[in-house]
C-alpha cells in the first residue's frame, strides 16, 4: 500500500509511451540505475519517478504534432510540469518532489547533475545510448522521425554517441559498465561498412 503510488506511474506510463517501443526504455532506465547505484547512499524513491517519468514530454500526444513546432520542442519544462502536478495526486511524497524534478531538469547528457539520484539517472540514460540498445533506439527512429529519412542518416548520431558520451559519464561502475557496450557499438558500425560500404542509403 505504501507502495502504491509507482503502481500509479508505471501504470500512467504503459499507457501514455507512444510508440510502443518507447515503453521499454523506462524499465530498462530504473534497472540500469539499480546496477551502477549498487553501494550507494541514494533516494530509490526519487530516482524510481525520474526514471519512469523523465521522458513524458516525447511520446506521441504529449509532444507538438506539427512538425514547425516539434523541431523546437523541448520536452523537459513539460515533463516537469506535469511530473508536479501528477505524483502527489498519486500519492508521491511531497518533500521529494523537487528532487525529482531537479533529476528530470538534468537528466540529458548536456546537463550539469549534482545530486547523486540525478547523476544515477543521467548516466544510466546515457548508458541507454549505448551499445546494441542504442543502436535499437536510433534506428527505429528512421523513417519516423523527420531527421532521420534514411539509414545513413541515423549513422551520425551513433558515431557521435561513441564518440561523446563516454566522457560524460560521472561514475565509475557507469564508465566500466560502457566499455562493453562501446565495443559493441563499435562493432556494429564496422559490420555495416563491411557489408554496405557507401552502398547503405
Amino acid at each position: 500500500m505504501i507502495d502504491s503510488w509507482r503502481d500509479s506511474v508505471v501504470g500512467f506510463i504503459r499507457a501514455e509511451a507512444k510508440p510502443l517501443d518507447k515503453f521499454g526504455h523506462q524499465p530498462r532506465l530504473y534497472a540500469l540505475t539499480k546496477l551502477i547505484g549498487e553501494g550507494l547512499d541514494y533516494d530509490d524513491d526519487v530516482v524510481f519517478a525520474a526514471a519512469w517519468m523523465h521522458d513524458l514530454g516525447v511520446f506521441l500526444g504529449h509532444r507538438p504534432e506539427d512538425p514547425a513546432l516539434l523541431a523546437a520542442w523541448d520536452h523537459v519544462p513539460y515533463t516537469v510540469a506535469q511530473v508536479e502536478s501528477l505524483l502527489p495526486a498519486w500519492g508521491f511524497p511531497t518533500e521529494k518532489l523537487a528532487q525529482v524534478s531537479e533529476a528530470i531538469r538534468t537528466h540529458q547528457p548536456k546537463d550539469e547533475p549534482v545530486s547523486i539520484e540525478a547523476i544515477l539517472l543521467r548516466d544510466a540514460d546515457i548508458l541507454e545510448q549505448l551499445g546494441a540498445i542504442g543502436a535499437l533506439r536510433a534506428l527505429v527512429k528512421v523513417g519516423r522521425d523527420t531527421r532521420y529519412p534514411s539509414f545513413t542518416s541515423v549513422i551520425p548520431l551513433l558515431k557521435d554517441a561513441i564518440e561523446r558520451l563516454p566522457g560524460k559519464l560521472r561514475l565509475s561502475s557507469s564508465r566500466t559498465m560502457a566499455e562493453a557496450r562501446l565495443e559493441a557499438t563499435r562493432s556494429f558500425l564496422a559490420a555495416i561498412e563491411a557489408e554496405a560500404g557507401d552502398l547503405l542509403y
